[in-house]
């Protein structure tokens, strides 16, 4: 949990790409009632950002100022959710391959997870939080009362993501989205800062062979167990 007025409740739920993490996270957070951190997509804005202001990824410096001057909303339209930068609806572009990978290196930056953390701290507000990324249960929340770390094999998260382009009528191609999956996976869990790791007290869940709905009920008997649901 984290501390304001109050202690509120939080769930962690980190993974690589592609473990089924961010649409696991939205169904808790719905069904719990509680707030819901995309702390992915704060990265992602951050590296969309750096290139829509011609700030180079190797500049630390300016990556950092880019991250502490985010100008972002998160609007319900529909339904669905928006990103918003500068007020424009990125939501569909900053989650493109590309997106990703740059992403991924701005996340390696020591200086933009400075910048961001207080910034993912402050989502925490009652009646709770569920906390979707990659460090939210080893850094950003290290307290929080669940901690999951959902993981898939690296070809099965392939081969969900291809379907996924292919479904919204992107051409792809599977072996080149398995070599950029295993390669983001190698910085993320090599880097030197915050690297990408289950906490010592999180439950793993493989979700290879699991359906969405699935890992949801075992997730929502998790919370019932821990008197959090």
């Amino acid at each position: 949990m984290c501390v304001n007025d109050a202690p509120v409740p939080v769930v962690t739920v980190d993974g690589p790409g592609g473990a089924g993490k961010g649409t696991v996270s939205s169904l808790i957070a719905e069904r719990l009632g509680w707030h819901l951190l995309d702390s992915g997509a704060l990265y992602r804005l951050t590296a969309f950002a750096a290139g829509k202001h011609g700030v180079a990824l190797d500049d630390e410096a300016g990556l950092a100022e880019v991250a502490e001057n985010l100008d972002v909303a998160f609007p319900v339209a529909d339904g669905a959710v928006q990103t918003l930068l500068e007020g424009e609806d990125v939501t569909r572009a900053i989650r493109t391959e590309q997106a990703g990978e740059r992403a991924s290196q701005v996340a390696a930056v020591p200086a933009v997870r400075e910048a961001l953390l207080k910034r993912q701290r402050d989502f925490c507000q009652p009646p709770g939080l569920v906390a979707d990324g990659r460090d939210m249960g080893t850094v950003v929340f290290h307290e929080a009362g669940l901690k999951i770390f959902l993981t898939a094999s690296a070809e099965e998260r392939a081969r969900r993501r291809y379907a996924q382009l292919r479904q919204a009528g992107v051409d792809a191609n599977l072996s080149s989205l398995l070599q950029e999956i295993q390669a983001r996976d190698a910085r993320d869990t090599q880097r030197s800062v915050a690297p990408l790791k289950p906490a010592d007290d999180a439950v793993t869940l493989d979700t290879t062979r699991l359906s969405i709905p699935e890992v949801v009920e075992q997730l929502t008997e998790l919370l019932a167990r821990r008197g959090m649901a």
